[in-house]
This record gives structure tokens, sequence and C-alpha cells, in this order.
């Protein structure tokens, strides 16, 4: 596994991070991790790597875009020091452009969202042992879907950024797509954005995967 033994994990996001972590700090025993991939990611780390006593710190909040990211940075990611950082942004970002009639003022590009996260993770990642960066997802099949069209085109900006900082990649959309051969999107979510528990287990196993956690 790529995370050394006693590091320190902060995953931070939007509301499929967020899923009822406990506040001012997502972190201990019981719910505090709240009810989704992240909390199923802490599970299996102890499960199938209880000698490396990972450390797991949950600081997503829902309804985030890259702009309320930016706003608790300080606050929420470097002043709590983690080892290792992930990062699962973007839902939001590409939603507002499809969810309200008429559209609102102020929503993000693709540019924005990209010098954004651009941004924070240059004052941060020399601070880091490492990153792990998460593209974000639609539960879509169908490519050229418009809102999943531009979800692909905001994954193309962390994958990008994956590169540029040496970031260890989490493609969620692919880990979708191959659970979406066999089922239809909405036996996953009924928005196509919130996943079940299923969904759920589904981002926690594609990290693994890319942390090369054994389980």
């Amino acid at each position: 596994m790529i995370l050394a033994p006693n590091s320190k994990l902060l995953m931070i996001g939007d509301s499929i991070t967020d899923c009822g972590r406990a506040r001012p700090v997502g972190e201990g025993p019981g719910d505090t991790l709240g009810n989704g991939y992240v909390s199923l990611v802490n599970a299996l780390l102890g499960a199938a790597a209880p000698q490396s006593a990972i450390r797991v710190v949950n600081m997503g909040n829902g309804g985030d875009t890259v702009r309320e990211l930016k706003a608790r940075w300080q606050r929420d990611v470097l002043e709590l020091k983690p080892d290792w950082l992930s990062i699962k942004i973007g839902i939001n970002d590409v939603w507002r452009h499809f969810d309200r009639i008429p559209l609102p003022a102020g929503l993000i590009s693709q540019q924005e969202y990209e010098a954004t996260l651009d941004e924070l993770l240059s004052k941060t990642r020399p601070g880091l042992k490492g990153l792990i960066l998460m593209t974000p997802y639609f539960i879509e099949p169908d490519r050229t879907e418009p809102m999943r069209a531009m979800m692909d085109r905001y994954g193309e900006s962390v994958r990008g950024l994956a590169r540029k900082y040496q970031a260890t990649l989490v493609d969620t959309q692919a880990a979708m797509d191959q659970v979406l051969k066999d089922v239809p999107a909405r036996s996953l979510a009924a928005d196509r954005v919130h996943p079940g528990l299923t969904g759920h287990m589904i981002l926690a196993r594609a990290f693994l995967k890319a942390i090369k956690c054994p389980w």
C-alpha cells in the first residue's frame, strides 16, 4: 500500500464525501466519518491493513463547489496538517449548469474549476507526503448526454492536475461505468448523483485499488 503506517489521511469534498460526518471535524469511532465511501474506506483499511493504523479524517461539506472549498481550505485542510490528502469535488460545479432554470449567475466554468484546484494544490502539495485526486462522476452511461459530457470534461481537468502534481488518480467515472454495463443508472442513484450504499462501495473499492490496498 502506498500510504505509510500511521499516516493521517484527510478526505475532503462535497456531499458525496460528507454523508453526515461529525462537525467540526469528522474523525473517530461510531458514525463520525458519515455513512458513505469515506467510512467504507476506513473500515476496509482497518480490516485489510490493520497494522498500518491509518488515521482517516472526513472534511466533506454538502453543496460545495471549488469556491466553497477554497474558502474553507485554510481551516479544513492546512490547519489539520494531513500526511495524505484526498480531494473529490466537481459534481456541484457541473450540476448547477443543469438543475436550475433560469440558469443562475456565476456558474463555474471548467477554466475556473481547474484554476481554483491548481491554486489550492500549488500551495498544499509541498507539505504532503501524498495526494489523491478523485474525478467527479455522473451516473449516466450515455457519454453524449449533456451533463455526462460536461462531467467528463471536468474529469479531464482532474487528470491533468494529477499528472502535474504527481498525484494518485481515482477514476470514479470509470468505476461507475464498469458497473453500469450491468445495471441501470437509477438503481445506483435516483438522481444519478447521490448513490446508495452500492455506489459508495464502488467509490471505496476504486479508492483502495488506487492506493494499492489488498482486500
